[in-house]
């Protein structure tokens, strides 16, 4: 097994070349079948936000770390095929903070799913909404271009073919929320949902 090397910050992304765009996880080492992404820090504090005030187990991980472990999984391609290893030094490693690690990273990733949950939950509302409101503008339109505009003249039939377009552009946003807005947010959700589940060990940090 390599030994990672010392450092007293987070590991942050390092540039990697993409073949083909299709990624390379070559540089990433495996055990028992599954990509290792090990992260390195000096202390627990370097790896969670110092401005969340949560208690430990429930504080939102720092931009950077979370950041270099999305784009190490993206690289990876499937989550599930990889496990996270925290190195610290050993004083750090054996506390409390140290041994309840695996728990603080599943809980921000848990919350994270239920955030995009509710984001998408919500999106499918205001899409619903939306519907019922460009329906009933829809058939407003067709009603009033039925009863109340007659085809005769030049003025009557581009308010006759007028109608007819402003009412189906009325359905333009839910259509737009059903055919490309949702999957975005419930591909964070699956994400996440992975994430709060995936391997996780704290191991001490070697000096040389």
């Amino acid at each position: 097994m390599a030994t990672p090397p010392d450092s007293t910050k987070p590991v942050t992304p390092e540039p990697h070349t993409l073949a083909q765009g299709l990624g390379s996880v070559q540089h990433y080492r495996q055990e028992g079948g599954l990509h290792v992404i090990d992260v390195n820090a000096g202390s627990v504090a370097q790896l969670f936000s110092g401005l969340d005030p949560a208690p430990f187990r429930h504080k939102d991980l720092d931009p950077a770390v979370d950041a270099y472990i999305l784009s190490a999984l993206r690289e990876i391609g499937e989550p599930r095929k990889a496990k996270l290893v925290f190195y610290l030094p050993a004083i750090e490693a054996a506390s409390p903070s140290g041994q309840g690690m695996a728990d603080a990273v599943h809980n921000y990733y848990a919350y994270r799913e239920w955030v995009a949950r509710e984001d998408l939950r919500r999106l499918l509302g205001i899409g619903a909404l939306s519907l019922a409101i460009g329906l009933a503008f829809l058939f407003t339109c067709l009603f009033i271009r039925q009863v109340l505009v007659s085809n005769d003249g030049t003025i009557s039939s581009v308010l006759h073919e007028g109608l007819l377009i402003v009412g189906w552009v009325a359905l333009w946003r839910p259509l737009e929320v059903a055919l490309y807005d949702w999957w975005p947010l419930w591909r964070v959700a699956r994400r996440n949902r992975v994430l709060k589940e995936m391997s996780i060990e704290v191991r001490t940090l070697k000096t040389p």
